[in-house]
C-alpha cells in the first residue's frame, strides 16, 4: 500500500465570473504532477454546482442533484489528500466552497488538507484560517504550512508568479507537508478504518 501512488485532488473553490482559482490551480497541479509519486485530479467546483437548500437528513436528494453529488463523492473519496484553492471574500471562503464542504462527511475524514490561497493584501489567509475550523470539524488534518498569492492580478506573468523561485520553494515546502501527512493517514486509515 506505502509504494501506490498517492491521490491529491486540487479543488478550485470559487465559482465566481473572472476567477483566478483556475490560474492557480493550474500553477499548483503542475508543482504536483512533478512531485514523485502523485496522481493528481483537478476539480472545478463549477463542473459540480449543488444547491444551498439540502434534504432533510437520511432523506434523498431529487435524481439530479444526487447525480451530481454522487459524480464528486467518487472523486473525493478516492482522494488520499487535497488541495483547496480559494480566494477570500468579506474576510472568508467563498459561499459555493462552503457548500460544497457541507454536503460531503466521509470523504474527506482522516485525509490530509492542504491550502493555497489568493486574495488583496491578506493573500487569502483569513479564509485558510476559516476553513482549517472547518475541516477539523470533518476529521480532516490540515496542514500548516500553505501557498499565499497577494494581489495575483498584480504579481502573476501569464500562468506563472513573477516572484518564481519563491512560490516554487513554498510549493515545495507545502507538498513535503502534504505527503508526508497523506501517508500516515493512509496506513492509519488501512490499519484502523476511520469511524465517526
Amino acid at each position: 500500500m506505502t509504494d501506490q501512488p498517492l491521490r491529491v485532488a486540487i479543488i478550485i473553490g470559487s465559482v465566481r465570473d473572472g476567477r483566478f482559482g483556475p490560474t492557480a490551480a493550474r500553477w499548483t497541479a503542475a508543482r504536483a504532477e512533478a512531485y514523485s509519486g502523485l496522481v493528481v485530479d483537478v476539480i472545478d467546483l463549477r463542473d459540480y454546482l449543488l444547491p444551498l437548500v439540502m434534504p432533510e437528513p437520511d432523506r434523498a436528494p431529487d435524481t439530479e442533484t444526487a447525480k451530481v453529488r454522487d459524480a464528486l463523492g467518487v472523486r473525493l473519496g478516492a482522494a488520499d489528500a487535497f488541495i483547496v484553492v480559494t480566494p477570500e471574500y468579506n474576510h472568508t471562503l467563498p459561499a459555493a466552497l462552503k457548500n460544497t464542504i457541507d454536503w460531503f462527511f466521509d470523504e474527506w475524514a482522516a485525509k490530509a488538507v492542504a491550502f493555497v490561497s489568493y486574495g488583496g493584501m491578506s493573500g487569502g489567509l483569513r479564509a485558510v484560517e476559516h476553513l482549517r475550523q472547518i475541516f477539523a470539524e470533518l476529521h480532516a488534518v490540515s496542514i500548516r504550512e500553505s501557498l499565499s498569492f497577494h494581489n495575483p492580478w498584480d504579481t502573476f506573468d501569464g500562468a506563472n508568479p513573477r516572484d518564481f523561485e519563491s512560490a516554487e520553494s513554498a510549493a515545495k515546502t507545502m507538498l513535503d507537508r502534504l505527503v508526508w501527512w497523506a501517508r500516515a493517514l493512509r496506513t492509519a486509515r488501512t490499519d484502523h478504518p476511520f469511524e465517526r
